[in-house]
């Protein structure tokens, strides 16, 4: 049968992070949202009560460690299945074994990795053997169960959402991985650029520790120079929170600001080289497109929000061609800041302003009383208006002269705005002569 490794214990030639696999809920890192006390994942071990789940998380976060703990707490048989090699057949074989153990009085935990490769009738393979009681579901996926799991399956499984381990986590692991091996100490910024590799990733961190440890030879010390001997391009490509990192990032934002495709397809091809999540990549576009293109091409930001989407349902390598796509119409929009200036702008004005009443005209009259104290009294709805616009209505506070905020540009379809806030000035302008 096609199904992931069975627990190596603690045997030297184990991987490291096979021999710090956590066997308790104390030793495990990270996960407080469902481990902490009254949390719904410690309830459960606690309770008694198994029930099929869905872990949904990114990679190296503790998905497949905290489906060998469920399993061995309610000393249940532990059947993993791989959804990359294993089919159909396998879940045959799994049901047997479960109806096997069933018969002793066994409880069963099959556990799928990447649940999300296996197909509609693969996944619906499942449902009967759930519902039955035969054995608990364990699913686990690095893509959004929405979109990925069938529906008659997430109905009767729910899901926990684990998070990437955060830089705290890691430097703990870490820690215990160095006394597993008596490792010589790393230096600080050793330690951070490597934590900074591992990105939330623990099985990472583990991995290119345990490389690093063994390269390493009889150093008394690590530093960043063994670092980068021992990890190599790999490393020295990517490094999350260095300056290198960030620097890629703003010659994206740059290249896109300057409407050059081409660079900006370079720089954007740099970062997913380099390693940096497309997901992040996703959100430094949907800031462009509101802070250099704006109102000057709205479709910018629908267009990068339904790229990111898109990245969502696909993962790599397929969705990355979205973002590529969403980064050339950047870089080829028209450009304008104005409504990013506008809101610095309010938001500065507001911060050093002091608290102004709301003229009672603007305020709403929900109750009787408040129609009593004229909330309300005085407002010309604009929609009764000539085309649609209440001439000379002010919605600023009484006593505040209001200032102009957003200048639109004389580009794309803010030429358009701007001709049309003109006019409603110049129709403001005449009311006030006429009052």
């Amino acid at each position: 049968m096609s199904s992931l490794p069975l627990p190596l214990g603690d045997a030297p030639q184990a991987p490291l992070a096979e021999r710090l696999r956590p066997r308790t809920l104390d030793e495990v890192i990270g996960q407080q949202h469902l481990l902490g006390d009254g949390k719904p994942l410690r309830a459960a071990f606690e309770s008694g009560r198994l029930h099929s789940m869905i872990l949904w998380g990114p990679p190296g976060t503790g998905k497949t460690t905290l489906a060998r703990m469920m399993a061995d707490a309610f000393d249940a048989q532990f059947i993993p299945i791989s959804a990359v090699l294993g089919g159909v057949k396998d879940i045959r074989e799994a049901v047997e074994r479960a109806l096997a153990a069933q018969t002793t009085g066994r409880r069963t935990v099959v556990f799928v990795d990447e649940v999300h490769r296996f197909n509609k009738a693969q996944q619906d393979a499942f449902l009967p053997h759930v519902e039955s009681g035969l054995f608990t579901f364990i699913g686990a996926t690095t893509e959004n169960p929405s979109f990925e799991v069938n529906s008659a399956l997430l109905s009767r499984a729910t899901v926990h959402v684990l998070k990437s381990l955060s830089e705290a986590d890691l430097q703990t692991l870490l820690a215990r991985a160095r006394d597993l091996l008596g490792a010589p100490p790393l230096t600080e910024p050793a330690a951070m650029r490597l934590v900074a590799y591992a990105d939330g990733d623990a099985r990472r961190l583990l991995n290119a520790y345990e490389n690093l440890v063994n390269m390493a030879g009889g150093v008394k010390e690590i530093d960043e120079p063994v670092l980068e001997k021992s990890l190599g391009e790999q490393l020295r490509r990517y490094d999350k929170g260095g300056e290198q990192f960030y620097d890629t990032i703003s010659a994206l934002h740059k290249a896109v600001r300057g409407s050059d495709p081409d660079a900006s397809l370079y720089w954007f091809v740099r970062m997913l080289d380099g390693g940096v999540d497309p997901r992040y990549a996703a959100r430094r576009m949907v800031r462009m497109a509101s802070e250099d293109i704006g109102l000057a091409d709205p479709r910018a930001l629908r267009m990068t929000l339904d790229a990111a989407e898109t990245y969502e349902r696909l993962g790599s390598p397929e969705g990355e061609l979205a973002l590529a796509q969403a980064v050339v119409y950047l870089a080829m929009a028209p450009k304008s800041n104005a409504v990013y200036a506008a809101f610095n702008a309010a938001r500065a004005f507001v911060a050093q302003d002091g608290t102004r009443a709301v003229p009672l005209r603007l305020r709403n009259a929900p109750t009787r009383l408040m129609k009593d104290l004229e909330y309300g009294k005085g407002y010309r709805y604009a929609h009764d208006e000539e085309g649609g616009f209440a001439a000379g209505e002010r919605y600023w506070p009484d006593d505040l002269e209001g200032p102009q905020f957003y200048r639109p540009v004389e580009r794309g379809l803010e030429i358009r705005l701007g001709e049309k806030l003109n006019e409603l000035r110049r129709l403001n302008e005449e009311a006030k002569k006429k009052a």
